[in-house]
């Protein structure tokens, strides 16, 4: 392990290239203790593509309903205590994110298939 500091600021090379500014023991190629500013960060992932493809099993809103009573969480969806204790990955994130709003865009497509169905019967 080489270390060097620059005024003040630690910065960590080690054998195995994990480099950490800020910390003494990197676990992670990157390990930073404080903030990162950045213009655009790029992380390469799976899409959540599969919630619009056949077969999907959208769970009912009453089972969500239910997980969130039971859990209080989205299912799916870490807790506030994983969240603390364990971070995000961003990658795994951001597809949960997006798979989250596309259930919710089904979900609406399937409330205004039911409005168009009732007011057919209320003019009928």
């Amino acid at each position: 392990q080489r270390q060097m500091c620059i005024r003040d600021r630690q910065f960590v090379f080690q054998t195995n290239g994990n480099m950490g500014i800020g910390i003494a023991n990197p676990k992670n190629k990157l390990d930073v203790n404080g903030t990162i500013r950045a213009k655009e960060v790029k992380v390469e992932s799976e899409w959540a593509d599969f919630v619009f493809k056949k077969g999907y099993n959208l769970p009912t809103l009453e089972e969500v309903e239910q997980h969130i009573e039971e859990k209080g969480t989205l299912p799916g969806v870490p807790s506030e205590k994983e969240v603390k204790a364990n971070g995000v990955n961003l990658a795994e994130t951001d597809v949960l994110l997006l798979q989250k709003i596309e259930e919710l865009t089904l979900y609406i497509i399937e409330l205004k298939q039911e409005i168009e169905d009732l007011k057919s019967q209320v003019n009928n």
